[in-house]
C-alpha cells in the first residue's frame, strides 16, 4: 500500500548563502511539481537565511503518487550558476540535500511520550492570524535517538505536535527499516550525504541549460521549465530506468 503523503526536507548544504538560495529553489520546484499534478502541498516547518533564502525546509505533499514518483529526489543536489549577489562574473557551486519520508498512520509506530522533550515557541512563519501571537509553533526532541522535528505551519498547537510527531515517525521508521537491512549508515549517507560539492546526485548547471542526473546518465535542457515544476521528464526517466 503506498504512502498518502511525503514529506520532503531540503538543507542547504556548501555553498553559504547561494546553498540557502538553491534550497529556496528546490523547494519550490516541487511545490510547483504538486501543483502541476494537483496535488496538495504545504510548507511544514522553515529556517529561512539572511538573503531570504532556507537553511532547511520541510514540505508535505498529500497524494498517493507522491512517493513513487518523487522518491529518486533523495540525495544530493549541485548547482552551477552566477549568484545573483556576484559581481565578477563568476560561476559558484553550491548544494543541497533532499530526503524523502513516506507519512505513516499513528499505530505503525508507538512513541512513548516519555521519549520526548517538547517546547512550544511563537511560529516564524505562515500560519493565520495566530503567528506572533501565541505559542503554537512546536519542537520535538526523541531523547534516544536526539532526533529534533518541528512544524509551525497549522494554527493550533495541537495541530503542530500531531505534524512534527508525523515527521518523527516517519524518520524513526526509516531508521528502523535501514537499521534492519544492516545499512543504516551507508543509506542515510545515500539519502543526505556529507552536502559536499564531490558527493551528488543531480547537477543543475545553468550557465549550460542542462540538468543532467549521475545515477541514470541522462540530460535535459530547459533549466527554467524543470526549476519552475515540470520534472515529468525526469520522473519518467527513473520510471523507465
Amino acid at each position: 500500500m503506498l504512502p498518502q503523503s511525503i514529506f520532503i526536507e531540503i538543507r542547504a548544504g556548501a555553498g553559504g548563502a547561494e546553498a540557502s538560495l538553491f534550497a529556496r529553489d528546490l523547494a519550490s520546484m516541487y511545490i510547483k511539481y504538486a501543483g502541476r499534478k494537483g496535488w496538495k502541498a504545504g510548507i511544514i516547518d522553515a529556517s529561512i537565511s539572511d538573503l531570504s533564502g532556507y537553511k532547511d525546509i520541510t514540505i508535505e505533499i498529500a497524494n498517493p503518487e507522491a512517493y513513487p514518483a518523487l522518491k529518486q529526489e533523495a540525495g544530493v543536489h549541485r548547482v552551477q550558476r552566477i549568484p545573483a549577489t556576484e559581481k565578477s562574473g563568476r560561476i559558484h557551486t553550491s548544494t543541497a540535500s533532499v530526503a524523502v519520508l513516506p507519512v505513516y498512520p499513528t499505530n505503525a509506530l508507538e512513541i512513548k511520550p516519555q521519549d520526548l522533550d517538547i517546547s512550544f515557541s511563537r511560529s516564524g512563519g505562515a500560519g493565520g492570524q495566530n503567528v506572533n501571537k501565541v505559542e503554537t509553533a512546536v519542537r520535538i526532541v526523541h531523547k534516544p535517538t536526539g532526533l529534533v522535528v518541528r512544524s509551525q505551519s497549522e494554527r493550533s498547537q495541537q495541530r503542530n505536535r500531531e505534524r512534527a510527531l508525523d515527521i518523527l515517525r516517519s524518520k524513526l521508521i526509516e531508521a528502523e527499516q535501514e537499521k534492519a537491512a544492516g545499512s543504516l549508515a551507508e543509506t542515510r549517507r545515500e539519502q543526505i550525504g556529507t552536502q559536499d560539492r564531490s558527493e551528488k546526485i543531480r547537477t543543475y548547471n545553468f550557465t549550460q541549460d542542462r540538468v543532467t542526473d549521475h545515477r541514470i546518465k541522462k540530460s535535459w535542457h530547459a533549466i527554467e521549465r524543470i526549476m519552475a515544476g515540470d520534472l515529468d521528464p525526469i520522473v519518467r526517466a527513473f520510471a523507465k530506468s
